[in-house]
Order: C-alpha cells, then structure tokens, then sequence
C-alpha cells in the first residue's frame, strides 16, 4: 500500500494541471503524514540552510577586517553552485539505487516512483523534493567546511572550480557509501547524521587544500614558530556559533525524515546534551592549560560536540552524548593547540570537524544502543552493551576509506588548479586584503578608505585606521 501510494504521489506531483493539485490535495487529507513528514524536512532544511550565515559570521570573526566581505561572497556562491551541481548529478549520486554509487534520479526525475529511483528513503511519507533539499543543504554545509582552512589568502575561482568538483562527484560518492543505501552502509557502518559523511568529508577536503596552499604570510616566524593571528571580532563569532546550535536542530533530527511518530524530540534532547558537555569540556580543559577560559575554544567545544553526536545522534541515550561532547571538547582544544604548531588552520576546522567527526563515528562503536540500532535497521549494539568489538570495527572501515578517498580526490583536484588557474593570491593582494584585491571593496571601508574618498559609499566615516601591519618578506 505505501510503495502504491508512493506512486500516486510521484505522478501526481508530476503535473501541473489543476485537476492533478486538487487531487493531491484530496490524497494528502486522507493521508496526513505526508503532509506533516513533507512540513517537517522542510523545517528542518530551512534550518540546516541558516548554518550558512552561522558559518559566515564565525569565519568573519576568525578573519581580520581586510578579509571580512570576501567570506559573505564565497558563501553566497558556493551555496549556488552546490545548489544546481547537486540538483543535476549529486543527489542521484548520493541517493539513487546503486551500491557504489547512484545511477537513477538525475536533476530530479524519478521515472514515476520514487521509492525505486530513490529507494533508501523510501521509509518517509515527504515527498521527494522536500528530501532533495533537505540533503542539499547537508552536501552545502560540507562544502563550506572545506573553506575554514584557506581564509585570507585563497583566490577567489578556487572556490568555482572545486565546488562543482565536490558537489557533482566528491561528496555524494562518499556520501552515499556511508548514509545513501551504498557498500558501508550495507556492510554496517552507523552514522546517522554525517559526521564522516558530511563533516569528515569537509575536513579532508580542507586538509587537502590546506597542503597546497600553505600558510598565511607572517603565521610563523623564520624559526617556524606559530604566531596567533587574532580575528577581529569575537562577539560575531559567538552569534555564529548559536546559529550553527540552532541549524543542528535541523540537522540531527530532521534526518528522521519522519514528523509523525515525535522520534525527532529525542533527537533533540540527545544533540542539545553533547553540545553543552562540549562547552563545558573545553572550557574546562583551556583552563587547565592556560587559565584562562577562551573564548574561540568555548565556541569551538560546542561545535566539535555537535558534529561528534551527529553520526550517534539516533543511535545513543542522552547519557552517552554527554560522554561523546566532553570527549569532543577535549579533543577539539588538544587538536587546534597541537595543529597550530605546524598548520596555519584559522578557525579550527581539522579539529571541530575532522578530529571530532572521527571521534563520533568511532563513538557509535562503543555506545550505539542495541534497541535503536534494530530500529534503525543499521548494525548492532556498541562494545559497552555487549562486550563485542564488531560495530567499532565497521565505524573504524569507514573512516579510513571516507577519508582516503575524499583526500585522494580532493588532492588531485587542488594539484591540478595550483598547476593550472593557481591556488593563492599574490603576496601583496594577500597583505592588502581580500576584499579589496578579489572584491573591489572592503567589508569594512571606513576603516580603510580616508573619509573623503568615502563620499558615494555612503559616508559616515570621521576617522580613518590604517591597515593591519604587512608582515616582512622573510616570514612566510
């Protein structure tokens, strides 16, 4: 009966005339969870879609005020481009019928039935495109991972070029091998959100361009000594923190794709417990290290906790994500201090993502409930229930092969720009800001521009600040 009513819904979604929408209509009132599973992932995918100004605010935090508008630009732009990569070939890649890899449902079309054409959702009652854009936004939030590793001194067309590479084949392979109906998951691997498989997979691809790029100019000393480089504004960065908190609450439990049964409230509760033991963790651990309680650090616990319970956020009780985002707090503040000596990774992203999203993965391995693994039909209980080291073992597989695959591509990807259209911005358009050098103006032009010359950008400006100083030649 669902497989058929699936099939009415698919071909009468299809038409445009009148007859068709009142029909539907007709059915939706005779089946309301359609309507409410559809309303549902739509919610959610609108707040997953508002991690993009979280992302933005804390990456213009993290820059200096030279750099703060090129960031709103990037974003802006690579959410377009993922945004019809992935209507195109992305989501057919990532959840089309096929173990490897997706082969039916390209820009849409689901041939009439979509639990065939897509048949790894066939388990919700939403309608096929409320499920596109809710993975979208998810392949979107990966994508804009990638970046936090290249900030400052990044040509702009990287992001063009690479984006269509990650959007159309990077990650919705890997995606789909982990959470799309693909190898791993079928062999048992658990990750009910993405932290291998949105967020591992934006951490390596940073990794990847963050060795071809290499630091900014003035990071570290001659010595190789790191030199912090502070961002200019903590308080937006804090506001981008809440928003990403925020968005997760569309991430996490709108991944139940289901609003009638309220399994998506436990979701919650399970998300909103590891973030806080995050915070608290990482607090906890900057003290012990340095008196004092940082600001970026405590911003940073909470992210790496919230990307660590993304893979168990359906698979664990509250008691054990409180476990999962106090170790990832403690990871992502050990992680950006040990980083930082020798990778100039300005807002922390191989640790809030990478280290926390293997930390998470390898979490369902220990604590995955036996019940909610039978209930979400994925693998078996964690090494605490039973005693047994087989789930652990399957987390561990995917995590190698994620990432070797993702680094394998995206390496080759940023070899082949650096040899081509190039990678990094000239030492002087680098000591001058981005904004000006890719952008044509400054985030922040009163600060830089004397007040006479800001008549027709709209005046207000009383005082001019001089730029931030130029680093010398010699320290790189």
């Amino acid at each position: 009966m669902d497989k058929q009513r699936g099939r009415i819904f698919a071909t009468l979604t299809t038409t445009r005339a009148a007859g068709g929408r009142r029909l539907l209509g007709m059915l939706a009132a005779l089946d309301p969870s359609v309507g409410i599973d559809t309303i549902w992932v739509i919610v959610a995918g609108v707040l997953v879609m508002f991690m993009q100004a979280g992302f933005a605010f804390l990456e213009i935090g993290f820059s200096r005020q030279k750099n703060a508008g090129t960031v709103i630009a990037k974003i802006l732009t690579n959410f377009s481009i993922s945004a019809i990569s992935y209507w195109a070939v992305g989501f057919a890649f990532a959840f089309g019928a096929g173990k490897l890899i997706g082969h039916k449902g390209f820009f849409l079309h689901d041939y009439g039935d979509p639990d065939k054409t897509f048949p790894i959702m066939g388990f919700s009652h939403a309608t096929i495109t409320a499920k596109f854009f809710f993975q979208f936004v998810f392949a979107a939030v990966s994508l804009a991972i990638v970046w936090g590793t290249t900030l400052e001194r990044i040509k702009f067309g990287v992001y063009v070029i690479y984006a269509i590479v990650f959007s159309c084949v990077i990650y919705p392979i890997g995606s789909h091998w982990v959470f799309g109906g693909g190898w791993l998951q079928q062999h048992g691997m658990q990750d009910f959100a993405g932290s291998t498989a949105v967020h591992l997979i934006g951490a390596v691809g940073a990794f990847a361009a963050l060795l071809h790029l290499g630091p900014r100019r003035g990071k570290y000393t001659v010595e190789g000594q790191p030199r912090a480089i502070p961002g200019h504004n903590m308080p937006l960065f804090g506001l981008g923190v809440l928003i990403l908190w925020l968005g997760w609450f569309g991430f996490n439990p709108g991944s139940t794709l289901i609003g009638t049964d309220g399994r998506f409230a436990d979701v919650v509760v399970v998300t909103n417990l590891a973030a806080a033991a995050g915070v608290l963790a990482a607090l906890g651990t900057m003290w012990l290290k340095t008196k004092t309680f940082d600001i970026g650090m405590a911003g940073n616990g909470a992210i790496a906790a919230l990307v660590a319970i993304t893979a168990g956020s359906g698979y664990v009780a509250p008691w054990a994500a409180i476990v999962i985002g106090a170790v990832a707090g403690v990871i992502v503040v050990v992680g950006v201090l040990a980083i930082d000596k020798k990778l100039d990774d300005p807002v922390g992203a191989l640790s809030a993502h990478g280290l926390a999203g293997i930390w998470g993965t390898l979490a369902c391995g220990l604590f995955t409930s036996p019940r909610l693994a039978t209930l979400n039909g994925v693998g078996k209980g964690g090494l605490v229930y039973n005693g047994d080291f087989t789930q652990l073992g399957h987390q561990a597989l995917g995590v190698v092969v994620v990432f070797a695959f993702v680094f394998s591509l995206s390496w080759l990807t940023f070899w082949v720009i650096k040899h081509t259209y190039g990678m990094r911005v000239t030492p002087e358009e680098e000591d001058n800001g981005l904004d000006i050098s890719e952008h044509g103006m400054y985030g922040y032009p009163e600060q830089f521009i004397p007040a006479p010359e800001l008549v027709g950008y709209g005046g207000g400006a009383y005082r001019t600040v001089p730029p931030a100083p130029i680093a010398s030649t010699s320290e790189v």
